[in-house]
């Protein structure tokens, strides 16, 4: 059993990361998002400054900061360097609170020609 105090040298410390934490201790165990459904292509921006009646962890304001424009699911958690899962978590909070607005891309009805889809297999068998 280690002794020595929390410092440069400690186990749970990466020199050049800082802190380890695990992706379900940030979502505080949880793995579905509070509320809404977040598609990897939906964009989602953030709301007016609000800090609410309690604020906003770390992560949630990192997010909050990358969504001042318009941004996709996937380039936040990208961005973030959070797997997509824990960033649907944290973006389930944020729209529960009112922090953020979701948009859902429309969804295409047009299908892409058979010719196309057997183009792009003899393509890839090519490679």
């Amino acid at each position: 059993m280690r002794t020595d105090p929390p410092g440069p040298h400690h186990e749970w410390l990466d020199d050049e990361a800082g802190p380890v934490v695990r992706p379900y201790a940030v979502t505080g165990g949880r793995v579905q998002p509070a509320s809404g459904k977040f598609d990897l292509m939906a964009f989602v921006v953030a709301g007016p400054p609000d800090e609410g009646p309690q604020p906003p962890q770390p992560e949630h304001r990192a997010i909050i900061a990358a969504a001042q424009r318009p941004v996709a699911v996937a380039d936040l958690a990208a961005d973030l360097d959070l797997p997509v899962g824990v960033v649907r978590v944290l973006l389930g909070d944020l729209l529960a609170t009112g922090r953020i607005s979701m948009y859902e891309p429309p969804a295409s009805r047009q299908f892409p020609d058979d010719d196309i889809l057997k183009a792009v297999v003899n393509g890839l068998r090519a490679l």
